[in-house]
């Protein structure tokens, strides 16, 4: 009992010291955290691409953004209202967030009026900014309510293309 123990132990090291050492072929895909990983996929789009301007590239600034895109998810502040078919986001945060939520919600009012079709006016407020929704249904006002502020943030697949216009020295705006 004892030696057949020994002996599975043996092998269960030896395969996961095997394994541990081996590739098998097996492509790893994560860089990092979400910035770096972000950073990283538009480097490698950039190298890859033969018709790439490095005159004009400029990963800082996409770095800038990402960064403006964290203080935003993780450190603002948002109160919503719900007034008759209006809905109403007041965002702040501390003085490096709010220029983070200016930069971010009044460049993003318009992408989601035009992708959603609903009157979104965005305006800079002292520690932040607003963003106000103009509704016409029921449906619409839980729609908004539901995904919130930063679920709002998130419609439209633009924000790759966004990012890659960053890094190649673009204004995405």
């Amino acid at each position: 009992m004892k030696l057949g123990l020994l002996t599975a132990t043996m092998v269960f090291m030896a395969t996961n010291a095997t394994a541990q050492h081996a590739n098998h072929g097996h492509q790893i895909l994560e860089t990092g955290q979400s910035q770096f990983a972000a950073i990283a996929e538009i480097v490698a789009s950039l190298r890859n691409n033969p018709d790439t301007d490095w005159q004009r590239v400029n990963v800082d600034a996409l770095r800038a953004h990402l960064v403006d895109m964290d203080n935003v998810t993780m450190k603002a502040t948002v109160d919503s209202t719900v007034t008759d078919m209006t809905v109403t986001f007041d965002i702040s945060g501390d003085a490096s967030v709010a220029a983070s939520i200016q930069r971010l919600v009044l460049a993003h009012g318009p992408m989601l009026q035009q992708t959603t079709n609903w009157p979104v006016i965005t305006e800079k407020q002292v520690g932040g900014a607003r963003m106000v929704l103009q509704l016409s249904s029921v449906e619409e006002i839980a729609e908004v309510t539901g995904l919130g502020f930063f679920g709002l943030m998130t419609i439209g697949a633009h924000h790759q293309q966004h990012h890659m216009m960053i890094a190649m020295g673009h204004s995405p705006h």
